[in-house]
């Protein structure tokens, strides 16, 4: 995270006292953070990359796309997909045999073999769910499957 602050701080042209006054950060934030002696708050960091208009992700170096979820979600659904539309229909499952009970392991199976594997997971799928762009996507996924189902 970092390195894509000071190369974003870079971009834009801005000294580190300067990008921190137009954050309304302390004077010395942003050299802290860019140092790697400070880590920026959850706040701090959706203010960073609202400013630069880049993902969260993004800026923490998750992944190496710049696209706000909402800049590439907000084209995707004509006028008619964005009503929502509830019509719930019964849906019949397969029955899934889990893969230790005859068949070969497959690589969950690994990677979940331990508790806190799965506790560590867990925690990691929830903390995404619950940011602002993690609930913007699953809303978008929502409506749009509630489209297709008229």
């Amino acid at each position: 995270m970092a390195q894509r602050i000071e190369a974003l701080r870079d971009e834009a042209g801005l000294s580190r006292p300067a990008l921190a006054s137009a954050l309304g950060f302390p004077k010395n934030a942003i050299e802290k953070f860019e140092t790697g002696r400070a880590t920026p708050t959850k706040d701090q960091q959706e203010k960073m990359a609202a400013y630069f208009g880049v993902s969260l992700f993004y800026l923490r170096g998750e992944s190496g796309d710049r696209t706000r979820q909402e800049d590439w979600m907000s084209g995707g659904l004509t006028a008619a997909e964005e009503e929502p539309v509830y019509r719930p229909a019964a849906v019949k499952r397969p029955k899934v045999e889990p893969a230790s009970s005859g068949g070969g392991a497959t690589m969950l199976d690994a990677l979940f073999s331990t508790k806190q594997a799965k506790d560590q997971f867990k925690a990691m799928v929830l903390e995404v769910l619950r940011s602002p762009e993690g609930q913007e996507v699953i809303a978008q996924a929502v409506w749009k499957e509630l489209a297709k189902r008229r």
